[in-house]
């Protein structure tokens, strides 16, 4: 039977990792053995293995569910990346890549004989679809764009662990601020040489969270019961791209009045431009406030400067 919350919470734990050797998945690892908790990572390449390390291949349904044996916990994040042009076979990519994984942990879970007591599986703020001023929640609609679709399967595909009797939380993810990946790694260079300055027409919302609040959100869904379903992975101060990017330059002493016209974005990286760059979700966290969860980095330029 599932693992209680306080046979987690009060003795180190055996929390197994997909996704280990992203820049989230390598910071939640970090941070979890520094905390005295076992952790198992599940690793698709074999350059990438270490010892200890577990092998499997989504994308050939290879997990053998003995590795899982005895685990308190699993933190899924295992997704091909989404931020380059999108063929049709990227497209597909970054599908399967989350459903097929998705459905192949949760498979495993399902079919444990002792299973771990939570499971945080990944999602993220794209499944609300591009949404203009809309404050979103968690109770809020999705989209129906391609990552929109692509979301609402991949919390489908995560069903089976929920209908076991496992606590289930949804992570969707917003835009996780470090400058060692992801959005803000790549906005760094140009705006330290003052090329920096707003994308499009600077009002899409954008909905980021910083990596320290991120890790810390996912340690307080792990341990607390409060959270179950879908979980905002956001900051309460969501910003639009026109005060992101005024803030940004504003830390590195740096003009940034050069704008990025929505033209050359589309002609660069096409749909994904549109439905990531250019989108707008003004997602809100209310299931991690109403948890209690306190925030470290509630506001931009705090968040910013911790994270540069």
């Amino acid at each position: 039977m599932p693992m209680s919350r306080s046979s987690i919470g009060s003795t180190p734990a055996t929390i197994a990792v997909t996704g280990a050797t992203g820049m989230i998945g390598g910071a939640l690892v970090t941070r979890l053995r520094e905390r005295g908790h076992t952790v198992r990572r599940l690793v698709r390449s074999s350059r990438e293995m270490q010892p200890g390390d577990v092998a499997w291949d989504p994308m050939a349904a290879s997990l053998d569910k003995r590795v899982l044996a005895g685990c308190d916990a699993i933190v899924h994040l295992a997704g091909a990346p989404i931020a380059q042009r999108w063929t049709s076979d990227r497209k597909r990519d970054i599908r399967e890549s989350r459903v097929r994984g998705t459905s192949l942990v949760a498979n495993g879970v399902a079919a444990m004989d002792v299973k771990p007591g939570v499971v945080l599986s990944g999602s993220a703020v794209g499944y609300y679809g591009d949404r203009g001023d809309e404050s979103l929640d968690e109770q809020s609609t999705s989209g129906s764009d391609f990552l929109s679709r692509v979301a609402r399967e991949w919390e489908g595909a995560a069903a089976p662990i929920a209908n076991a009797g496992v606590r289930l939380v949804l992570l969707r993810t917003g835009i996780v601020l470090s400058a060692h990946g992801g959005a803000l790694a790549k906005m760094l260079p140009p705006f330290k040489l003052g090329l920096g300055g707003p994308i499009g027409n600077g009002r899409q919302w954008m909905s980021w969270i910083s990596l320290e609040d991120h890790l810390r959100a996912m340690e307080h869904a792990l341990f607390s019961d409060a959270l179950h379903g879908p979980v905002n992975l956001v900051a309460p101060n969501p910003s639009t791209n026109a005060e992101f990017t005024a803030t940004l330059g504003r830390v590195l002493s740096r003009p940034a009045v050069v704008p990025v016209p929505r033209i050359a974005l589309q002609l660069v990286f096409g749909e994904m431009a549109n439905a990531t760059i250019l989108a707008s979700q003004r997602a809100l966290p209310r299931a991690l406030v109403d948890s209690k969860f306190v925030f470290a980095h509630p506001m931009l330029e705090a968040a910013l400067r911790a994270s540069v």
